[in-house]
């Protein structure tokens, strides 16, 4: 004979949080801390990388501690490399050789690859610890920055372990944007040219006309203020739509994994010489070719993505170093694989997304599929 007890665990939460976007923020984030932002904390925990450290990482420490705020830095080597369970531990570790408990809070200053380790990070550290992200790259306004997904990298695929963990706030520093090399900032306009494709065909538009306003062909950065300011508040916009109706990617949150099948996968291929946002930008284009061979989108349509993508500088064709079987072998560890099929999902055209019979957003592709097309790509 057995007995049964029924845990009932039932509640609502509110994962509610605000996104600030400007310059020069650091005034900002200390008056939200003074008026009582996240409470009960008695120690912040700064995480950055070694190429953000002397420009923002300092700087914020020392002001922290000058509004009597109990502060540290802790660094970690710049570069996807470094996003890895190794360098989470390391920083465990020395949150822990500090006395850092349960009544700290992370605030994670940087790029994506700081925003998704910090988060992780304060995602389990004490099981769950408040977490603020201050995100200085475009790529990280884009993408990183909002809608908790947090994770490491590993040898057999990126991003594959990680926990959903929101941040209290974002703040988007506009101009940390002048602080960044050109291929940076480049490989934030692939994440922005992904959420136009994905949801906005104005947006699209307007990216075509403006987009020599952010970086000029021959790699001189503008930055327009409207212009980056409009770019931050869309990225933002986009992400949200869809976060919002699916926080943990049971299905449609798979969109904002457009390009990323091939794009991840040419990542790890390259061991991250590619920059994120150039393996994303091969990837849209490998995605929206596909996409006209199954009849999803048109030739013209998939010359246009093409076309913005190397209007922003950003490559377009596979380096001739990776092999295809390499890449469609790597693509068998991307995480919406189901059954041991790769999976993509595809636009509908320019601003809509491809939604499948059974209700699902992505669909199963034969590999003999994907090869004939990486054969015709290389030409």
């Amino acid at each position: 004979m057995s007995r049964s007890f029924e845990v009932v665990l039932k509640k609502v939460v509110d994962h509610s949080y605000a996104i600030e976007i400007g310059e020069k923020l650091f005034p900002s984030l200390i008056r939200d801390l003074q008026q009582g932002l996240v409470p009960g904390v008695s120690k912040f925990a700064v995480i950055t990388d070694s190429s953000v450290e002397p420009l923002y990482g300092r700087p914020l420490v020392e002001l922290l501690r000058r509004h009597n705020f109990a502060a540290e830095l802790f660094a970690f080597p710049a570069g996807e490399k470094s996003k890895t369970r190794e360098t989470k531990a390391l920083l465990e570790d020395q949150l822990l050789s500090h006395s850092y408990g349960r009544d700290c809070c992370i605030i994670a200053v940087g790029g994506g690859a700081v925003t998704d380790l910090a988060g992780f990070l304060a995602g389990t550290f004490g099981r769950g610890v408040p977490s603020l992200n201050y995100a200085t790259t475009l790529l990280a306004a884009a993408d990183a920055s909002v809608g908790g997904k947090t994770g490491v990298n590993t040898p057999v695929a990126t991003n594959l372990i990680g926990v959903f963990h929101q941040p209290r706030k974002v703040y988007i520093d506009l101009a940390a944007w002048r602080t960044l090399p050109v291929r940076e900032l480049r490989s934030g306009l692939a994440e922005t040219i992904k959420h136009a494709c994905l949801a906005d065909a104005g947006f699209f538009c307007y990216l075509e006309e403006n987009i020599g306003r952010v970086v000029s062909p021959d790699g001189e950065l503008i930055l327009d203020p409207e212009i980056c300011e409009e770019i931050a508040l869309r990225n933002c916009r986009i992400k949200y739509g869809v976060v919002q109706q699916d926080e943990h990617e049971s299905n449609l949150r798979q969109i904002l994994n457009l390009g990323h099948t091939a794009g991840r996968a040419l990542e790890a291929v390259s061991g991250y010489e590619l920059l994120h946002g150039e393996a994303i930008a091969v990837g849209l284009v490998i995605q929206a070719r596909l996409g006209v061979k199954l009849g999803y989108m048109t030739c013209d349509e998939a010359d246009r993505v093409t076309a913005l993508l190397q209007q922003a500088g950003l490559p377009t064709e596979i380096p001739a170093s990776i092999t295809n079987r390499r890449l469609v072998d790597k693509m068998y560890t991307d995480k919406k694989v189901r059954s041991g099929q790769i999976r993509f999902v595809f636009q509908e055209g320019i601003g809509a997304m491809k939604r499948f019979a059974d209700g699902s957003y992505s669909v199963p592709v034969e590999e003999e599929t994907i090869v004939a097309l990486l054969e015709e790509l290389r030409g």
